[in-house]
């Protein structure tokens, strides 16, 4: 319902977030018209292959078969229509991974919304959720650096 009531060029992010059981197909089909952002690591992209019948292809065919159907350990993509974004994963000493997921999607999507491009927006979500990944707990003060582009 809260959907429904929003803007139609509102940013709707769907972090996709599988735990356990507590999910169905249904209503991932449906979260997934919705969104115009989807968020999705590779165990999730595993399971979601597998429940929608594409358990053989690689991550992008995965992702582009989700993408026009329905609206990393060693780096991350960005899919939209006409256009792809690959970004390794840079190396850094890990603290703490608690916080990396979410550092990266709100990076993303508060760079998109200051009307940055697909491209700059993903590597800017990159380093900052590999530098998450160097502190200890879920929400480190970021440096200015990161804040201030």
């Amino acid at each position: 319902q809260f959907l429904d009531h929003t803007p139609e060029d509102c940013l709707k992010v769907f972090d996709i977030n599988l735990r356990q059981n507590f999910y169905t197909k249904e209503v991932i089909c449906e979260s997934l018209k919705r969104c115009n952002v989807l968020k999705i690591n590779d165990e999730e992209l595993i399971t979601i292959g597998r429940l929608f019948g594409y358990p053989g292809l690689d991550i992008e065919n995965k992702c582009w078969l989700i993408l026009g159907a329905h609206l990393g350990v060693n780096g991350s993509y960005v899919f939209a229509p006409g256009f792809k974004s690959f970004q390794e994963t840079p190396k850094v000493e890990v603290a703490d991974t608690v916080g990396a997921g979410d550092s990266f999607t709100g990076t993303f999507c508060a760079s998109i919304l200051k009307g940055k491009s697909i491209a700059e927006a993903h590597k800017l979500a990159v380093e900052v959720s590999a530098y998450v990944c160097t502190q200890h707990g879920a929400m480190p003060v970021l440096p200015e650096k990161y804040t201030s582009k």
